[in-house]
């Protein structure tokens, strides 16, 4: 009989654990910073004719800040860095990509259904500025132009206080690239679009509370 009631009791404490961390970690942190780096690919056509970025480029970093609304909504600001540089076979160039952008944030886990109670997937998008800047003496080719980025996130609670998590982003540049002739004069100019891979950090700055 004891051997049955420790086993009982082994299985309701197993249990009560259970329901309070699954309960702690639906709470949704209002306030969250964000933190993440990572790697891009910037379009082809987005540079003059003849000359092209590597496929993939180091570093991408972002950093933001997120304010749900509600359980399944919110909104974020973040900022974004990138460095591309030029391909083997066209001529040099380096350029700094940094973009601002406000975005709504959609998180539908609780819809699909099916996901492990700590993993959950976060849908973001909305417009930004990007501002294009090529290093050394390409300066004068620099571009400023307003951008629309897409991403989904899958992010992983470490506790109800730290997430990490993989985002995946498309920017697309909302401007075309001047006459620039011979197009070695416009080198470094870029008003394409980019692809970004991340990984990071998302940290609650109000505790764990419920957002409805």
């Amino acid at each position: 009989m004891q051997y049955y009631f420790k086993q009982y009791l082994f299985f309701f404490v197993i249990l009560f654990i259970t329901f309070k961390s699954e309960a702690q970690l639906k709470d949704t942190a209002k306030w969250k910073a964000l933190f993440a780096v990572g790697v891009n690919y910037p379009t082809t056509d987005g540079f003059v004719k003849g000359s092209y970025a590597q496929s993939l480029n180091f570093p991408t970093v972002n950093l933001g800040i997120q304010h749900m609304l509600k359980r399944q909504y919110g909104i974020k600001l973040d900022l974004g860095f990138n460095r591309f540089k030029n391909d083997d076979e066209t001529p040099e160039f380096k350029i700094n990509y940094t973009r601002v952008n406000a975005q709504f944030v959609y998180d539908p886990t609780d819809l699909i259904g099916i996901l492990p109670m700590r993993l959950r997937t976060v849908a973001h998008a909305g417009p930004g500025v990007s501002f294009v800047k090529p290093l050394g003496t390409l300066g004068d080719n620099k571009q400023t132009f307003m951008n629309l980025l897409g991403g989904l996130e899958f992010n992983y609670a470490i506790n109800e206080k730290v997430s990490v998590y993989t985002d995946v982003s498309y920017i697309y540049g909302l401007t075309s690239l001047d006459n620039y002739n011979p197009a070695l004069n416009g080198l470094g100019a870029f008003n394409g679009s980019v692809f970004n891979l991340t990984f990071g950090l998302a940290v609650s700055l109000s505790g764990c509370e419920y957002c409805n």
